[in-house]
């Protein structure tokens, strides 16, 4: 069981560290309507898997409590996006647009790059997480299948997030292998988060529905507030929206025919 685990929370840093890789082979930086695409494709991934993967099971698991069954999702999916506003608060970071959020500090552009990533890495790994946590303390609306649907799907957004990090690195002057290695340094949090997840899921059984309502809530927070304004971001185009329905239709369908 421990491998099992460990493989699963592994996928998903495999999908940034592949992304990373990029850098060591492309020549020139992702343009504006690339970007626009990738964080359309991240985005549509991360809403279908906060619906389907953690949402319904958190409504699910909360059967017995007939009506007010919404409750739990309810409350962990405020307390998630809270928590993911939290974290953006009291860390700088910058986006893609040059932008910066957070305190002052003294980070460099490159940093404060990479630390946005980590942050929207952070809710996907506590996602795989708690299925897994799920799957292993015997919920039976949790199976083995969905959580790896979620880390494979998470995984497949991840790719184009570690380019997002590591070629405009590049691009600022950094070697390619350092351009790579923080690529790959800003998905370590996502098994570390996935971990600390389990371990505190495993304590914690009776509230799995507000766990998983709070991972849900977590990822929209970085869709809201991070994808959609860099899909959408300068002139008009249908290409992130497109993107968009192509990362949801993925990772519903990987849910549902997997899970």
């Amino acid at each position: 069981m421990v491998q099992i685990i460990f493989s699963g929370l592994m996928i998903p840093f495999a999908g940034t560290a592949l992304g990373a890789a990029l850098v060591l082979f492309m020549k020139k930086e992702l343009g504006g309507s690339t970007t626009k695409i990738l964080s359309g494709f991240a985005a549509g991934v991360m809403v279908a898997a906060s619906i389907w993967s953690l949402l319904i099971p958190s409504i699910e698991q909360s059967a017995g409590m007939g009506r007010l069954s919404f409750i739990p999702a309810v409350v962990g999916f405020g307390v998630g996006m809270m928590f993911l506003l939290f974290l953006d608060t009291v860390t700088p970071h910058m986006h893609p647009d040059q932008s910066v959020e957070g305190p002052p500090s003294r980070f460099s552009k490159q940093t404060m790059m990479v630390l946005a990533i980590t942050l929207h890495n952070i809710p996907e790994g506590m996602s795989v997480g708690i299925l897994y946590a799920g799957w292993m303390t015997g919920n039976k609306s949790i199976s083995l299948a969905a959580a790896f649907s979620l880390a494979i799907g998470i995984a497949i957004q991840n790719f184009p997030e570690g380019a997002i990090v590591s070629v405009p690195l590049h691009g600022n002057g950094w070697s390619r292998k350092k351009a790579f290695a923080y690529g790959v340094l800003s998905g370590v949090v996502e098994p570390v988060a996935g971990a600390i997840t389990i371990v505190l899921a495993s304590f914690i059984i009776p509230i799995m529905p507000y766990l998983l309502s709070f991972a849900a809530g977590a990822m929209m927070y970085v869709v809201v507030d991070e994808l959609v304004p860099e899909m959408s971001e300068g002139d008009h185009s249908n290409k992130g929206t497109i993107a968009f329905m192509i990362g949801f239709c993925l990772m519903m369908t990987l849910d549902v025919a997997l899970g």
